[in-house]
């Protein structure tokens, strides 16, 4: 797993909310939920923190809702279905970086105050905040969605198959 991150986040508490190693901890979520789908590959994700302003920004610029939210996705490719990996060509060079071989799977852009607020809102870590929104993240980037309920469940089903198997429970501080 090869996780690039770009800190835009200025706010001064960054290291109040982030107190965990937030790459390693990325990469964990991230090839669990790749694992737990049957992924074949080594996999890239680029992963971007930001505050409320920037992410409502995008929010606004990519899908027309001018809010600030808690995490975007976007995604590299479209899948036919949700984790269906074998449509990917290793031979692409639209699916594959050329130089290291990894499955490119897209951008996540996470918006550092909402991994605080909402993880006092829902009673657990800062770090299990992040690890559930990187995992909510990680499975749209192969194709997974939440706009039906059926959808919705397979998506909670998922990420808690994920932060279960790394023991980031909702209990964890």
């Amino acid at each position: 797993m090869q996780i690039h991150i770009e800190n835009e986040y200025t706010g001064s508490d960054f290291s109040e909310i982030i107190y965990f190693d937030c790459e390693k901890t990325a990469s964990e979520v991230i090839a669990r939920v790749l694992r737990n789908d049957g992924c074949p590959y080594e996999a890239e994700v680029n992963i971007l923190f930001t505050g409320e302003d920037a992410i409502r920004e995008i929010n606004a610029d990519t899908r027309g809702i001018d809010r600030a939210t808690d995490v975007l996705s976007f995604p590299m490719h479209e899948y036919a279905a949700p984790g269906d990996f074998d449509e990917l060509s290793p031979d692409s060079f639209d699916d594959f970086d050329p130089e290291s071989g990894n499955l490119l799977l897209g951008d996540i852009v996470l918006c550092i105050p909402r991994v605080k607020s909402q993880a006092e809102e829902y009673g657990h870590s800062t770090l299990r905040e992040f690890a559930f929104l990187i995992a909510h993240s990680a499975l749209h980037l192969i194709g997974y969605d939440h706009m039906e309920p059926e959808e919705e469940r397979v998506m909670q089903e998922k990420q808690k198959e994920a932060l279960d198997g790394l023991g980031l429970t909702r209990d964890v501080r």
